[in-house]
């Protein structure tokens, strides 16, 4: 029997926000243009990124694992008892974030909360998104200006993102002969170093999103070692670094690692992409196809554990982040539920939080 129904007042819309990517190989290009925008990459340099579309004929898995995940949030919360429509937007491709708006318009929301597809604090993770969902209500003009838009905290202490990783990583972990001997690499997509110096709010110390990540792979480790009673140790790795070489971004790359370790032992090596919650071009290329090319040419055995976007337990949480920021909103007193040491972020972000380093622009969701 489903429990009494919550209460998602004042919110009369959801709005499930996302990266986007092509379905198309004419998308392809249009894309990363979109992508990549303000920072002069030739068309050249985005035409070897495109490769990776193609070899999948031009279309990214995610905005299907998107529409997944829509029906999943919306039978979550209709199971709850909460009444709601559920949109979508992207920042980067159909439907973007001004559809999105426009559909809340039209089904006569006042006001939206949103969940991003996005876990941790830093530009591209956090305030990039901010800042599409200000230019989607600006591009549409006056008929929005009675909306407000906010959006749940970022959740990466959240205990639904944790549990449902270490479900993934423990089904995986016991695939293996030995599980005790696997290397465990927890994976992240690379950001300048510069946008990570500066992750975090303006009076802070900086470097939030590794610091995020760092937490997240050590609590795991913990948890596998006590569930499985083993000794298996955990790492920080990279993927999908796209800067110039002169530009510092974070190391270590993921391949570069699986080369190290194989120069010490044959035992396998386990890929956690924790920095993602669904199967993005950069699992499903950086991973299943570059990594693993790169353990087989080397000689370990590997294997990707699966992203956590179908798990109940990871849906499950976002409505309840959901809920926790509609009771945010009508003025209650909410202990954030964190399954992690450290800073619980709000869903307000600080002024000067994460911040653009090329230019300013307005930004949703914020108190600056």
């Amino acid at each position: 029997m489903a429990p009494t129904a919550p209460d998602l007042s004042p919110y009369d819309a959801v709005l499930l926000g996302s990266f986007g990517g092509p379905e198309s190989e004419d998308e392809v290009m249009p894309f990363l243009r979109r992508v990549t925008a303000g920072r002069d990459i030739p068309d050249a340099r985005l035409a070897a990124v495109g490769e990776h579309y193609y070899a999948r004929g031009g279309r990214s898995p995610i905005n299907d694992l998107n529409r997944d995940l829509l029906a999943r949030l919306r039978e979550e919360l209709a199971w709850r008892g909460l009444d709601v429509p559920v949109l979508w937007g992207n920042r980067n491709s159909e439907p973007f974030f001004a559809d999105a708006v426009h559909e809340a318009l039209e089904r006569g929301a006042s006001r939206v909360v949103t969940v991003l597809t996005s876990a941790y604090s830093c530009y591209s993770s956090c305030r990039q998104y901010r800042e599409d969902l200000a230019a989607a209500v600006e591009a549409v003009g006056p008929a929005a200006d009675g909306l407000q838009i906010d959006k749940v905290r970022p959740y990466v202490h959240h205990p639904s993102l944790g549990r449902a990783w270490l479900d993934n990583l423990l089904e995986s972990l016991r695939t293996l002969p030995e599980p005790g001997r696997a290397r465990l690499l927890f994976v992240t997509h690379s950001v300048p170093t510069a946008m990570d110096d500066t992750s975090g709010p303006g009076d802070g110390e900086g470097n939030l999103y590794v610091d995020q990540h760092l937490r997240l792979a050590h609590r795991l480790t913990d948890e596998v070692n006590a569930v499985l009673g083993t000794a298996i140790e955990g790492e920080l790795v990279f993927c999908s670094r796209s800067g110039p070489p002169s530009q510092p971004w974070l190391e270590p790359d993921v391949n570069d690692r699986i080369e190290e370790l194989a120069a010490v032992s044959a035992d396998p090596v386990l890929c956690a992409p924790i920095g993602f919650v669904s199967d993005h071009m950069e699992v499903v290329h950086d991973l299943d196809t570059e990594a693993a090319e790169t353990a087989e040419r080397v000689g370990v055995p590997f294997v990707r554990v699966p992203t956590p976007h179908a798990s109940e337990v990871f849906v499950k949480g976002l409505v309840d982040l959901l809920l926790e920021r509609a009771a945010e909103a009508r003025g209650e007193v909410v202990v954030p539920d964190t399954w992690l040491p450290g800073d619980v972020r709000p869903s307000v972000c600080a002024p000067g939080c994460c911040p653009n380093l090329r230019a300013a622009k307005p930004a949703l969701c914020g108190s600056d």
